[in-house]
């Protein structure tokens, strides 16, 4: 019996730092090649934080209502390290359809995001900003 108690307690906290995560909210991506770019919905997954495509916009800022990847989740498995850190996730890069182990950094209403290969020695990477 102790160790269901201890373990719904462990569930409540973990769940609740996740739904506290400064992190949580709509961000917008960077233009991409066309000029395009999307907003993210990041949020609580169990106890990580993932982030799906919300919404996406063409060049000139109209709405993209018939972009194939609406809905479809982005970053996943990311975990707070401190300090407004995120790793272990993964993120998926829409513009190459490959999938990248992933960090992230919070400063205010930014969010640094990246893609990395090669064990984390080569990134690429974007700024997003916060929308709310």
């Amino acid at each position: 019996m102790k160790h269901l108690i201890l373990g719904m307690a462990t569930s409540v906290a973990l769940c609740s730092a996740a739904l506290a995560d400064p992190v949580v909210g709509i961000w917008k991506t960077q233009p991409g090649d066309t000029g395009g770019y999307l907003h993210v919905q990041i949020a609580p997954c169990g106890s990580a934080i993932c982030g799906t495509i919300n919404t996406a916009f063409e060049k000139g800022g109209t709405i993209s209502s018939d972009y194939e990847h609406l809905g479809k989740q982005m970053i996943w498995g990311m975990t707070a390290d401190g300090g407004g850190a995120y790793s272990g996730g993964k993120i998926w890069a829409p513009d190459s359809d490959k999938t990248y182990k992933s960090k992230m950094a919070l400063n205010g209403n930014t969010l640094e995001v990246k893609g990395c290969v090669a064990g984390g020695m080569i990134c690429r990477g974007q700024n997003w900003t916060r929308i709310k």
